[in-house]
């Protein structure tokens, strides 16, 4: 944000197209713990400051689904959206999303 204020913006809003990822994907995607993920242990408002944006938005869950032409008639509208939602579909040890948790 520093070099866009430096380049003369006086506001810098951030749009993300697609919802917080808060949950670790155990499917293709390699994030394996919470730690790696901002959104899972700060707040949209705490995001926006570290930032250093004026505004901060992110698509939610359900307009992802109908983005992409999803039912909500479907669990999870057919794909996986754990990394959004927390529900995954097949079941996940608690060690694994808690990796100093006692199992």
């Amino acid at each position: 944000m520093n070099m866009l204020r430096e380049a003369g913006a006086t506001e810098v809003h951030v749009r993300i197209s697609s919802p917080p990822i808060k949950n670790p994907c155990f499917y293709g995607i390699d994030t394996s713990t919470t730690s790696e993920l901002i959104a899972s242990n700060h707040s949209i408002d705490e995001m926006r400051d570290i930032m250093g944006a004026d505004s901060l938005a992110f698509l939610t869950t359900e307009g992802l689904k109908e983005g992409i032409g999803r039912s909500d008639a479907m669990h999870n509208c057919g794909q996986c959206l754990a990394c959004f939602t927390g529900e995954y579909p097949t079941e996940i040890y608690a060690d694994t999303l808690h990796p100093h948790a006692k199992v």
